[in-house]
């Protein structure tokens, strides 16, 4: 059972989170089966087919795209699956724009024949590079370095589920996953969760801090100002956190709220087991 808290919309990159409703499974038809032309048999000694050359993207349509969408670099657009459209890849949220730049598409793309989600293969891999990119200098960790699965969780201290996860959090590193907390106070900042968020980053003993602040102990911190709440924040909009807490796998999976220990080990098995089904 997957919960979270629902977050307000916060940053002009979330608009990219509108994703069309999810395509249910689609299975060919016997007709159409029976329609599909068969693959001609191979010709002895026949030549082997020239390499196919890369595809380069044209500096202008990189320049049209990137001009109407704030934010991008020219480095974020990448071909796409479909003829005619580009790929733009910002934080882990990815869309499809069209070469003039005019009209945008937000939502799954998926392979009929194979009935991949192509979509969701390219979003898990840009959140996994971007997290691998996080320094865990910038969060909480519960857990050894040594563990087994680790996930990163963002999190609200006044969130109800954040807290009945952190409640657990002993018997989640005991089920051998290690737990790194950013913030992501879903009120936004200037608001009493970031401050809270704030106080327990400044605390001398932050994973201290985390514990008593999720247990609704109030405490008075100094301030050292809110860079280290602030980053996080952005790159939870970034991933496309929706609510709290947000559960990301090593591969990028979004695989939800709030989890039980051995739900969430669960989780992480199917997402690892997915990773390497992909490769």
């Amino acid at each position: 059972m997957r919960r979270r808290t629902p977050a307000r919309p916060i940053t002009a990159a979330t608009w990219l989170v509108a994703a069309a409703a999810a395509l249910l499974a689609i299975t060919p038809s016997s007709s159409a089966l029976a329609a599909t032309p068969q693959k001609p048999t191979p010709v002895a000694n026949a030549k082997p087919a020239a390499p196919t050359a890369p595809v380069v993207i044209p500096a202008d349509v990189r320049a049209r795209v990137v001009a109407k969408l704030p934010g991008a670099q020219a480095s974020d657009v990448a071909v796409s699956p479909i003829p005619g459209l580009y790929e733009v890849a910002m934080g882990g949220l990815i869309a499809y724009v069209s070469a003039d730049g005019k009209y945008l598409l937000s939502g799954n793309v998926y392979d009929l024949d194979t009935q991949e989600n192509l979509t969701a293969s390219r979003r898990n891999s840009a959140r996994a590079k971007a997290l691998a990119a996080a320094s865990e200098s910038n969060m909480i960790v519960f857990g050894p370095a040594n563990a087994k699965m680790t996930v990163t969780v963002f999190t609200d201290i006044d969130c109800g589920y954040c807290r009945k996860f952190h409640s657990q959090i002993a018997d989640v590193n005991k089920a051998g996953v290690r737990v790194r907390y950013m913030f992501f106070p879903r009120t936004g900042p200037a608001t009493e969760s970031w401050t809270k968020a704030e106080q327990v980053w400044c605390a001398a003993d932050r994973r201290d801090a985390l514990t008593r602040a999720k247990k609704g102990d109030t405490f008075k911190g100094k301030s050292c100002g809110d860079a280290a709440v602030k980053s996080q924040y952005e790159l939870g909009s970034d991933l496309g956190v929706e609510g709290t807490p947000a559960i990301f796998t090593q591969n990028g999976d979004y695989v939800g709220g709030y989890l039980t220990p051995a739900e969430l080990v669960q989780a992480i098995q199917e997402s690892q087991k997915t990773a390497v089904a992909a490769r």
